[in-house]
């Protein structure tokens, strides 16, 4: 027996929202335990491997896809909770490096298990041809959304990644 078109057209539409709901459960989560965002967590994850001498604001942005400014605002508001510290770079006085606190350690040590981390482990076992498929459709879905030029970085989260734990206005600004 064949499914009706409407029924996979729902089917579609519960699976985009189940992830959706993931996403959301997730960073409900993760603000409880750690009281951090997905994004701001993944700052955390990034400079916890360097705990001595931490990373500049650069790789950090190269390693989450975003840019410097959204670095710096993620930055800003670990620094203001005290999990992270800015401190000038002892190989180059022009730099600045992003270190982990102690503060910043139990957050990351505190958070649940990384939505995206789960995601990415069941991804990268599936066979190649399972993965340039699901990427294919996940691009097609994105299209069909027309989100496709959306500016987007390689993280889980439902929020602007630049607001942390606050919603932020994504409407585009100028010509109305």
């Amino acid at each position: 027996m064949t499914q009706a078109p409407q029924d996979r057209t729902n089917d579609s539409l519960i699976a985009l929202r189940r992830i959706l709901r993931a996403t959301e459960i997730y960073e409900r989560k993760l603000a409880h335990a750690a009281g951090l965002s997905p994004p701001q967590l993944r700052v955390l994850q990034i400079v916890a491997e360097k705990p001595d001498i931490g990373t500049t604001p650069k790789t950090l942005s190269v390693q989450m896809g975003v840019t410097q400014a959204t670095v710096t605002a993620l930055v800003d508001r670990l620094v203001r909770h005290g999990m992270v510290t800015r401190v000038p770079s002892q190989t180059d006085r022009r730099q600045i490096n992003v270190v982990i606190t102690t503060t910043g350690l139990a957050a990351v040590e505190r958070a649940p298990d990384a939505l995206q981390s789960q995601y990415v482990a069941a991804f990268e076992a599936l066979e190649d041809w399972e993965q340039a498929q699901l990427v294919s459709s996940l691009e097609r879905v994105a299209a069909m959304l027309k989100a496709g030029d959306i500016d987007a970085s390689p993280v889980l989260a439902v929020r602007d990644i630049r607001a942390g734990n606050q919603w932020v206005d994504t409407k585009p600004r100028g010509k109305t």
